[in-house]
């Protein structure tokens, strides 16, 4: 533990009596006294919030100071239509490599003169390299150190940030913006990774732990670790970096494709141009050989990343694989994420996992598990 960094809010996490585990080079808190379960469900009821401070905050400025120019240079890394991003808006974006493989997935913000990303912790220093090397004359990158990240989500997090950091609540989905407050300028952005609405919070690094108080003096609000942050994203169906998605997948097979605009696809105003593009571009056209699926287990024993999955209870080998699995407080069943052949991954099919040496049938079904509440 000691050669693990720590974020902004780690001796509010000890104060609080989480229980800290090591997560992609931190210390992090993977729960607190009332337990996964508990805090899924309040955050699902009410508001949760988050300590992403482990996560890369990174700045791209042209030496012009358009965005635009800033969005035009980071198009050649990423299949995502940035020019058309609206100042005062964000959007989900991925990295891909030369074989249309998946080294990051983050979010862009046009912040009117410059972008921000937010990139994964476990990715940042590759990401802040990457970003070096393809951008180098055409954009400055500054990696944003001094300043904590929050999130807040649930049902409750619009009222509480409003109270917070006013005209919070009048933000769209996937809106940015600065906004005052007593803890100096919230960089703040309306998503959500738990499938409710919420905030991320940037801000200043000395006032990160004053405004996590000030948030979770909220009778609505309480922490939450990583391990409901993990139930409630699998809930909402949606990726983690490293398992779900990674090089070995494109944004095809994950079912990213909604978020590669028609602008950047074939016979779009700026057709390809970026890593991959080939491979990308063709299984746009003509579908993926495999794809990311949702399975419900017909038990209520879990299936957890790495079960092999088999297209019958007696086939010889394994023609997937799961990636993400546990149990769904919301849901109240077992649920999972994983990658099958286009042909055996269609809603209404069964198929096997091996689950300690037995095979346990499990239905194919439609993502996300649960309906999102995002503000909309």
């Amino acid at each position: 533990m000691s050669e693990l960094r720590r974020t902004a809010l780690y001796g509010l996490h000890l104060e609080l009596g989480a229980k800290m585990v090591p997560f992609a080079g931190y210390e992090m808190p993977v729960q607190y006294a009332p337990g996964v379960l508990k805090e899924h469900l309040h955050c699902r009821a009410a508001a949760g919030l988050f300590d992403v401070g482990h996560m890369g905050q990174v700045i791209l400025r042209a030496p012009s100071g358009q965005a635009a120019d800033a969005a035009a240079a980071l198009e050649r890394l990423v299949p995502v239509d940035l020019l058309g991003l609206a100042p005062g808006r964000q959007r989900y974006a991925m990295f891909t490599d030369a074989a249309g493989g998946i080294l990051d997935d983050l979010m862009v913000a046009n912040r009117g003169d410059h972008l921000f990303l937010v990139v994964n912790a476990a990715c940042k220093g590759a990401d802040l390299a990457h970003l070096r090397a393809h951008l180098a004359g055409d954009c400055a990158v500054e990696e944003v150190a001094d300043r904590g990240l929050l999130a807040l989500q649930g049902p409750a997090a619009a009222s509480v940030m409003d109270g917070v950091a006013p005209g919070a609540a009048a933000m769209r989905f996937m809106d940015v913006a600065t906004l005052d407050s007593a803890f100096g300028p919230l960089w703040l952005s309306r998503s959500g990774y738990t499938g409710e609405d919420g905030f991320e919070i940037s801000v200043e690094g000395a006032q990160c732990e004053a405004l996590a108080h000030a948030l979770l003096a909220h009778e609505a609000v309480q922490p939450i670790g990583l391990g409901a942050r993990d139930s409630l994203r699998l809930e909402a169906g949606l990726c983690l970096y490293g398992h779900d998605i990674d090089s070995t997948t494109s944004p095809v097979e994950a079912g990213l494709s909604w978020a590669i605009q028609t602008a950047r696809r074939a016979g779009g105003a700026r057709e390809g141009g970026f890593p991959g593009a080939g491979r990308i571009l063709r299984e746009l056209a003509d579908g993926p050989a495999r794809q990311r699926i949702g399975l419900r287990p017909q038990t209520r024993a879990p299936m957890r990343e790495g079960t092999p999955l088999f297209a019958t209870e007696d086939a010889a080998d394994p023609v997937g694989i799961v990636t993400s699995g546990g149990f769904g407080p919301s849901i109240e069943a077992p649920l999972a994420m994983g990658y099958l052949p286009v042909d055996l991954g269609q809603k209404g099919r069964t198929v096997w996992g091996e689950v300690r040496g037995r095979r346990m049938a499990a239905d194919v079904v439609a993502l996300p598990f649960r309906d999102p509440n995002y503000k909309r």
